[in-house]
């Protein structure tokens, strides 16, 4: 199933003028639907959780390519995911047209400490009648996403939200300087709890957790453990209303 994170891959790929090899990888055949190994394929575990709230992933130049990548598992999970390369001199189109969509209501999630005096809010704001939650992401290393917010004008006027997390990060695919970052999957899911959607939020992260078993297990050329805890918690969530 072809959704916005793969087709923004299969343009990136299409103006690479070599193949693209991520850190410590190889050139092994990946499945074109988990980007994993086939041995390791997850496809067919992928839950399928109906959302309100839409997710727009801004995302720096190279992250489609990276198969660590977690806004993939966002696009996943949530119908209604875009996903838009970024570069500092142009913004496409499109997303300028679905910044303008009435059907939506958008803020950029982001640190509230670099953010203007009164732009930052802690908590998801009700959307109006008619309309519905956009969470924008800017999925890349954390330099990558601080250009992002600075130097990306048609997002100054939106409202930041700036995430308060209770617990720490789970993820262990890529490390951070910061003890503070999350994921891109991992905010997406915090969004979605704070929006009410508390099934998604859940199937989110138990499919990251999933993601993160097959992911090490291929990279350590380990079997799956299909009965494992982090299945066992998808078959738990993906079988809630």
């Amino acid at each position: 199933m072809s959704h916005a994170v793969s087709l923004l891959r299969a343009a990136r790929l299409a103006r690479s003028a070599k193949p693209f090899l991520a850190r410590g990888g190889s050139l092994r055949a990946r499945c074109a639907g988990c980007r994993l190994v086939p041995s390791h394929c997850l496809c067919a575990l992928r839950p399928a959780v109906p959302t309100q709230a839409g997710m727009c992933l801004l995302m720096a130049d190279t992250e489609p390519l990276k198969p660590s990548n977690t806004g993939w598992l966002v696009a996943d999970v949530v119908a209604d995911t875009f996903a838009f390369g970024w570069a500092r001199t142009e913004v496409d189109p499109a997303l300028l047209a679905l910044l303008a969509d009435p059907q939506w209501q958008a803020c950029v999630v982001f640190p509230g400490e670099y953010a203007a005096p009164g732009r930052a809010v802690q908590s998801a704001v009700p959307p109006a009648p008619g309309r519905r939650p956009l969470f924008i992401l800017l999925d890349g290393t954390w330099a990558e996403a601080r250009k992002m917010f600075g130097k990306s004008p048609y997002l100054a006027h939106l409202p930041v939200l700036s995430l308060q997390p209770e617990q720490a990060s789970r993820y262990q695919l890529r490390r951070s300087r910061r003890d503070d970052h999350f994921c891109t999957s991992e905010v997406a899911a915090l969004c979605l709890a704070l929006a009410g959607e508390q099934a998604a939020a859940q199937a989110l992260q138990a499919w990251l957790d999933v993601f993160t078993h097959h992911y090490l297990q291929a990279r350590n050329q380990l079997p799956v453990a299909w009965d494992g805890p982090a299945h066992q918690r998808l078959r738990a969530v993906s079988a809630l209303p």
